[in-house]
């Protein structure tokens, strides 16, 4: 029996002061490790944008990757993997941002999507939103266009999810803390 997006929460591990001091991580790894729950989540992005005409789906290092791939897969797209700085060894544009605990650059190769292909930019959660809108900017500089970005879990107190909105970014999360 498929198992209730308000289900897959009791999956989430919360890890207190890591990666610092005072930051609640939320651990999606339990999730990851649960078939049915694995399962459960996919089928909810599958079902959100099955219908969209998705060309690929863009993951954001780390996370995102898992995500990403396992959906594109499922809906039979292209995946996109967003890389943490220095890390892709084709020709890159690079994308900078703060996030709750310091500044980070992501990359996408060159040729990661074709102007006007149909993209949808995933990560396991939302808590400042900086990654998310860089990564979004990066599909959006190379000509695609965004359908959504999508998370696993918003944490709206950090202002993630505000501050994707002011970007003028659609956004959609399965759990919210």
């Amino acid at each position: 029996m498929p198992i209730p997006a308000a289900d897959l929460a009791r999956h989430i591990r919360t890890v207190a002061n890591w990666p610092l001091p005072g930051v609640q991580f939320r651990d999606i790894t339990p999730l990851l490790r649960n078939g049915p729950a694995f399962r459960a989540l996919i089928d909810i992005f599958a079902d959100r944008y099955g219908d969209e005409q998705l060309d690929a789906i863009a993951g954001i290092d780390a996370r995102g990757f898992i995500l990403g791939a396992a959906l594109a897969h499922h809906l039979g797209v292209g995946f996109v993997p967003v890389r943490k700085q220095g890390k892709l060894p084709f020709d890159t544009m690079a994308e900078s941002y703060t996030l709750e605990y310091g500044q980070a650059t992501v990359e996408v190769h060159t040729d990661a999507a074709s102007p006007g292909e149909r993209v949808l930019v995933i990560d396991d959660l939302v808590a400042t939103g900086g990654t998310m809108i860089a990564a979004a900017r990066l599909m959006q500089r190379l000509g695609a266009h965004l359908v959504e970005t999508a998370a696993v879990i918003d944490l709206p107190a950090l202002g993630g999810s505000r501050r994707i909105a002011e970007a003028e970014l659609p956004f959609f999360s399965v759990l919210t803390y």
